[in-house]
């Protein structure tokens, strides 16, 4: 039996980081996890629209954290026009991330038409910027659409683009279903896919009345799981890790109406928990422990640092290697929660410390950092 494991520099290529105390107790959470490179979402509040923006962002990440590498991204939207792509690909930019209308959070701003960003994506085409997709549709009971079927109904999307933009390199985000698998298998070199570590343990039943398994998009049926497995079982090398990691105070996991000055008609509507699972702070050792459940730990490498870095030609760093060893009973479970050192939970002003709560919370892993 394998006891320790090495990783060259691992990445994870799609992460939120948050702002203010939110940021400042996340963001040193990568490095806890065993990640060296972190890609970073744009969906703050409001969201970075401009290269200024997210280099600002980036700048802010490092002084918090100086010894991960931050890869920064833009929020697709109306003000991103083909001259901006060429300043932010200048400036060290490497991607741009689509979110559909009100799909998760912060993405109230999100596009509903793809074809008016063509001559940003010819743009992004010429620059070897990368297109992220949230590759979901809106939710409509009108047409049928709810939380289960809005992946596979959006990949007609993912196929259009591909399409129309053979050089672009696509990433379709934290696929769910077997449809996407085979899909993104379809489309060739330029499109790639991340896969999040919660999706490889969670199945509809995990996040049903769970608030801290709930995220978007939701973990699907087992054969949906079941293809996940099996593409990284198989080492296919465009599908790599981007944990989705998404951190949300422990009062929007499990909001109390009691607490808001809503009306009774609006706490109907608005009391639902925060969408997203939170795995920075043990993201490798996690990776580590659900690869090994389904038989593909020899494939850990490839898929938290070897796949990734080669679609985003970042290799890694010489002589960058981090160790795991075998977890023993005497190696504390996972937290219950992680709390600010100073800061409060304003959402309902209870004046608790800002918390989290990670996945896999009080369980122990397998594995552990060396």
């Amino acid at each position: 039996m394998v006891e320790t494991l090495e990783i060259p520099s691992p990445a994870d290529f799609h992460v939120h980081l948050r702002q203010g105390p939110m940021s400042e107790l996340v963001t040193p959470h990568v490095a806890l996890g065993g990640i060296d490179l972190a890609y970073v979402m744009p969906n703050l509040t409001p969201p970075l629209t401009s290269a200024q923006q997210t280099v600002d962002y980036m700048a802010q990440l490092r002084a918090i954290a100086p010894h991960t590498r931050f890869l920064g991204t833009m929020y697709l939207s109306p003000s991103i026009t083909p001259d901006e792509i060429r300043r932010a690909s200048a400036a060290g930019i490497r991607g741009v991330k689509s979110y559909p209308r009100g799909v998760t959070t912060n993405s109230d701003g999100g596009i509903e038409d793809y074809e008016v960003y063509f001559p940003v994506f010819e743009a992004m085409q010429e620059c070897g910027m990368v297109l992220n997709l949230h590759g979901e549709i809106p939710s409509d009971t009108d047409k049928g659409v709810c939380v289960l079927n809005a992946e596979p109904l959006f990949l007609a999307h993912l196929e259009k683009i591909h399409a129309h933009f053979p050089q672009l390199r696509i990433v379709l985000e934290h696929a769910t279903t077997r449809a996407a698998v085979e899909c993104v298998k379809r489309c060739g070199d330029t499109v790639a896919c991340t896969i999040t570590a919660h999706h490889l343990q969670l199945t509809v039943d995990d996040w049903a009345g769970k608030p801290l398994h709930f995220c978007k998009p939701v973990a699907k049926m087992p054969d949906d799981r079941a293809a996940l497995r099996e593409v990284i079982r198989e080492g296919h090398p465009r599908f790599f890790l981007g944990s989705d990691s998404a951190p949300h105070p422990l009062a929007a996991k499990y909001p109390s109406p009691a607490s808001r000055n809503d009306s009774t008609d609006e706490l109907m509507l608005n009391c639902g928990c925060a969408a997203g699972v939170y795995t920075s702070p043990i993201l490798l050792p996690l990776c580590a422990t659900l690869l090994e459940s389904f038989g593909a730990l020899d494939q850990l490498a490839a898929f938290v640092s070897e796949h990734g870095r080669r679609f985003y030609n970042e290799p890694a760093e010489p002589g960058r290697v981090v160790r795991l060893r075998r977890a023993t009973p005497q190696d504390a479970p996972v937290p219950a929660a992680y709390v600010h050192s100073s800061s409060t939970d304003k959402r309902d002003g209870d004046p608790s410390k800002l918390q989290v709560s990670p996945f896999f919370a009080g369980r122990h892993l397998g594995w552990v950092l060396a």
